[in-house]
């Protein structure tokens, strides 16, 4: 059977920590900055796991990695 193919905006959007679980980024940090407070975009900086139930879609996404 040959090899699937992963969902090239998928593997941009998430990675996949050792445990298995998977981080995304957040949204609301590209543009119209300035009348966003500094707390509020450095805590946009930090990655956020997916919800439990959006995980077994993703890794359908991406088989391989």
């Amino acid at each position: 059977m040959p090899k699937m193919k992963s969902l090239s905006g998928a593997t941009k959007r998430f990675k996949r920590t050792k445990k298995g679980a998977v981080k995304r980024g957040q949204s609301h940090r590209s543009h119209i900055l300035t009348k966003k407070s500094t707390k509020r975009k450095r805590q946009l900086r930090s990655p956020q796991s997916v919800h439990a139930s959006d995980v077994v879609l993703i890794n359908r996404m991406m088989p391989y990695r």
